[in-house]
């Protein structure tokens, strides 16, 4: 039976050369950014010099990534381990939650601590003043609208309408808002938001709470407070 080696252990420069390359910088544009001379980045990079410990601090400092990244310890670059997670979902096992404006459906809501959250919502309001304030939390989504039309309103952008078949991915630190475009009652979408929130899930629930002396989420005329979805108090 083959043996699969272990990587070979990074260089400082290896590490270095990675980071600049991420980010799309040229040599001098890190030495710009972090103070440190283009010569020395050069030979640092070529494994012909290393930092003393100031200068990986303030490397660290100026480009804001950890400490830990710049050393080149094992388990750092150990593989990540395979967890074999996997849920069928489908509306029957959905935690649906309804509110005056959308029904939203919750998708394979037995794993825990996803970094991914499937929700389908039904959007049925036909403007912004009909959801009140625009929504932003942590992470990045995905919307493809399965069926209808929707107006997708963001906070630096224009709004844009999309057709059954189009998508929009955003930064969900943004505020937004989706609603039915004209001459459309009802539009379905398929909603994917990413995080490393462990706790993302918890924070969107929080989106669906009627204000205070309204506890039944189901309440065709309970008003929505909406406001910026935080991580729940641990």
């Amino acid at each position: 039976m083959a043996t699969r080696l272990k990587p070979e252990q990074p260089t400082l420069g290896a590490l270095v050369r990675a980071l600049r390359s991420r980010n799309g910088w040229t040599l001098k544009e890190m030495s710009l950014r972090s103070g440190i001379p283009v010569s020395t980045l050069s030979k640092v990079e070529h494994d012909r010099l290393t930092l003393t410990y100031d200068k990986l601090l303030q490397l660290s400092q100026r480009l804001n990534v950890r400490m830990s990244e710049l050393f080149a310890e094992n388990d750092t670059i150990a593989e990540a381990p395979v967890t074999a997670r996997r849920s069928i979902g489908d509306l029957d096992h959905s935690v649906r939650v309804n509110t005056p404006n959308y029904d939203y459906y919750y998708l394979c809501t037995e794993l825990r601590r996803k970094r991914m959250i499937p929700v389908i919502t039904r959007v049925r309001a036909k403007s912004v003043r009909e959801f009140g304030e625009l929504v932003h939390h942590s992470g990045e989504e995905f919307i493809y609208i399965v069926s209808g039309r929707i107006v997708v309103h963001t906070e630096f952008y224009d709004p844009v309408t999309l057709e059954a078949g189009e998508s929009i991915y955003i930064d969900s630190n943004m505020g937004h808002a989706y609603v039915a475009a004209e001459e459309c009652d009802e539009a379905l979408v398929l909603g994917v938001c990413s995080s490393d929130d462990e706790a993302l899930t918890s924070s969107l629930m929080q989106m669906h709470e009627p204000l205070p002396g309204h506890s039944n989420l189901n309440m065709d005329e309970a008003p929505m407070r909406v406001r910026s979805l935080k991580r729940p108090a641990a």
